[in-house]
């Protein structure tokens, strides 16, 4: 699914770096609340997922519209794929199990990786066809796999593609390009028949996400986005409202950003919109 996003805060695109102080962001709705993780599709539906592994699905005005309850059998939710908001993906990585629900949170499909084989993966993704990407750690492999859990294609060896080994935390399959980002060793791109095409030297970003010609990410109290074709990137401060904010994410038209519990004692997920 093509996310050709960009992101509406960001305003000054210049050569080299540049860097952007007046904030320009203005409040468009607060969740409080038993909130441990969450994400937001290109629709701008947030899921949230909470303390009991309850999975929350809310549209872009706010309305509670899914829930997902079968929370007891595999753990912790490590991740949740949105990419294709009619298929949502939960991976469980202690038991290395994918969970497909539709748009409605009901479950459809479970894919245990390790009865094909894959017994170590941080990182899972929805490719453009509706298939699952996913880098098998032990075999240093990414892997295409279908509904089934069969595989459907492979890389070589990443220790011998790149004469070392990786540990991705972040899958994306964007623009007929697969992304992998490991923050020790950076981003890796390859197509679609699993040719190295390019390793984009950003290292350490946190919240970091592939949409359209941009990569996302923060570091510290900056908000980064890069531009992939022509290698540029731009930087902006954190206002004072958002930098103790421990988690981020984005969409076309807005910033997502979770921050600790307060004086409520609850976790407080804000939504901005730039100031038109």
């Amino acid at each position: 699914m093509s996310k050709a996003v960009t992101i509406l805060f960001f305003l000054l695109i210049g050569s080299g770096v540049s860097a952007q102080t007046d904030t320009a962001f203005s409040l468009v709705k607060t969740y409080s609340g038993d909130i441990a993780a969450f994400t937001v599709d290109n629709l701008d539906n947030i899921y949230i997922l909470d303390s009991r592994n309850q999975v929350k699905k809310y549209n872009a005005a706010g309305d509670s519209v899914a829930v997902y309850n079968d929370i007891r059998k595999y753990g912790r939710a490590t991740l949740i794929d949105v990419s294709n908001p009619l298929k949502v993906l939960l991976y469980y990585r202690d038991f290395a199990t994918v969970v497909m629900l539709d748009r409605f949170l009901n479950p459809v499909n479970t894919i245990d990786l390790r009865k094909h084989n894959v017994f170590q993966a941080k990182a899972i993704a929805q490719s453009y066809d509706n298939k699952i990407w996913v880098y098998d750690e032990v075999e240093s492999k990414l892997k295409k796999i279908g509904e089934d859990g069969k595989l459907l294609q492979e890389t070589p060896d990443f220790r011998l593609l790149l004469d070392k080994s990786i540990s991705p935390v972040k899958i994306a399959d964007e623009n007929k390009y697969v992304y992998l980002y490991d923050s020790t060793a950076g981003i890796y791109v390859f197509d679609y028949f699993g040719s190295l095409r390019n390793n984009i030297q950003i290292l350490k970003w946190q919240n970091v996400k592939v949409a359209g010609n941009y990569i996302f990410g923060s570091k510290g109290d900056t908000l980064y986005r890069y531009e992939i074709s022509s290698f540029l990137y731009d930087e902006w401060k954190l206002p004072a409202a958002l930098a103790n904010a421990v988690s981020f994410n984005f969409t076309g038209s807005r910033l997502y950003a979770l921050q600790p519990p307060g004086k409520t004692a609850a976790f407080q997920l804000s939504v901005y919109r730039l100031r038109k």
